[in-house]
């Protein structure tokens, strides 16, 4: 926990970004008949039944000192999507950076190993030493900042029926691109000193 909260906790390092990183799953849903345009005097109406679509997965990388963030949509979210996932971070959107400070779960996929698993050493090893590992506690996962995009991506983007990963995908998209031109960020205040006072049952006595 003190790990994560120290880095958080230090001054903006663009050769040494910090990067926070997790996944969630979203259902798919169909409209069963089409909704009813609005008329005078009359809101747009939506059918309350619908149809389900299964799911898809979702991961979101978020970066507090730069204000931006980026969503992927696909069918799973496997190691060897992980894997993708943190090349593209390496490689597209952090081309410049020494070390990218990846802050994840403890998920099994959450490991240098995926990138070995995918792809041929030689390029997993360029990936896996422009990373550096940073887990949250066991039940802890709340400490991982991503967690509030998540929760504001779910709101503002996933509360309405969206029947294909390419409908998902899409939305997000547009949900991210207004959010990266603002800079929009958090403001965490949970700090180590914090952690101390309000967790103390945790420390040693």
């Amino acid at each position: 926990m003190e790990d994560v909260l120290d880095l958080y906790a230090e001054a903006p390092d663009p050769a040494r970004p910090v990067v926070c990183l997790d996944e969630c799953r979203s259902a798919l849903r169909a409209e069963v008949r089409p909704a009813e345009p609005p008329a005078p005097g009359r809101p747009r109406r939506v059918d309350t039944e619908c149809e389900r679509q299964g799911a898809c997965a979702l991961a979101v990388a978020f970066d507090r000192h730069r204000g931006w963030r980026h969503v992927w949509a696909g069918e799973r979210r496997t190691t060897t999507d992980f894997a993708g996932w943190r090349r593209e971070l390496v490689e597209v959107h952090y081309p410049d950076a020494e070390t990218v400070r990846l802050v994840v779960d403890n998920l099994n996929t959450h490991t240098p190993a995926a990138l070995y698993a995918t792809f041929p050493p030689e390029e997993a090893h360029q990936i896996a030493r422009r990373l550096e590992f940073h887990y949250t506690p066991k039940h802890g996962s709340w400490l991982n900042m991503v967690e509030i995009e998540l929760s504001v991506l779910a709101s503002q983007c996933l509360d309405r029926r969206l029947p294909t990963i390419a409908d998902v995908a899409r939305e997000a998209a547009a949900w991210q691109q207004p959010r990266n031109a603002a800079k929009a960020t958090i403001d965490w205040r949970f700090t180590t000193a914090t952690a101390r006072t309000k967790l103390g049952h945790h420390y040693p006595s």
